[in-house]
């Protein structure tokens, strides 16, 4: 891959290159470019989402819940696993998200002392409207990469994280 222009990371590693020029910073060439590009994503996802009434963390549990299905359900454990939160912090997720009605927690059928977290109807309308707004949004953020390009990269971006997620 060739390089097509300067970026403000190009300079941050040649600012380190000249004061610090008995270390090698050339990770941040890689390392920083992902940091910045995640908070540029963040801020494009939070736009997408706030369209259809959404923060970035109710779209993460309701497309959870829309993934897995009908009857588009899950237990508080299998949400706070997927999305690697603590059980105080998705409590507070699913009692703010039943309130706003787009979520409902009922008894599991086969045992009476687990509770299902189920996706309600406007629930699913709000996450499968934002998620055409999500694409939207990252198809112009890849959109400078050729579609072999993007595989290339997404390939290349799976190695390092499974290192971390071995869950799969």
């Amino acid at each position: 891959m060739r390089k097509t222009q300067r970026d403000e990371v190009d300079a941050i590693v040649e600012g380190w290159a000249r004061q610090r020029p008995d270390t090698d910073p050339s990770p941040m060439l890689v390392l920083s470019r992902v940091a910045r590009l995640a908070r540029h994503l963040d801020l494009k996802r939070r736009e997408a989402f706030a369209q259809h009434d959404l923060d970035p963390w109710e779209f993460d549990v309701l497309s959870s819940l829309r993934r897995a299905g009908k009857p588009y359900s899950m237990t508080p454990g299998h949400l706070m696993d997927e999305l690697l939160v603590t059980s105080g912090t998705m409590t507070n997720r699913i009692d703010r998200l039943e309130r706003r009605h787009l979520v409902t927690r009922s008894p599991a059928p086969d045992d009476r002392r687990a509770v299902l977290v189920t996706l309600t109807p406007t629930g699913k309308k709000h996450v499968d409207a934002a998620l055409i707004s999500l694409l939207e949004c990252e198809k112009q953020i890849l959109a400078p990469l050729s579609r072999g390009d993007q595989d290339d990269l997404a390939d290349l971006l799976r190695i390092i994280l499974a290192s971390y997620e071995t869950k799969y």
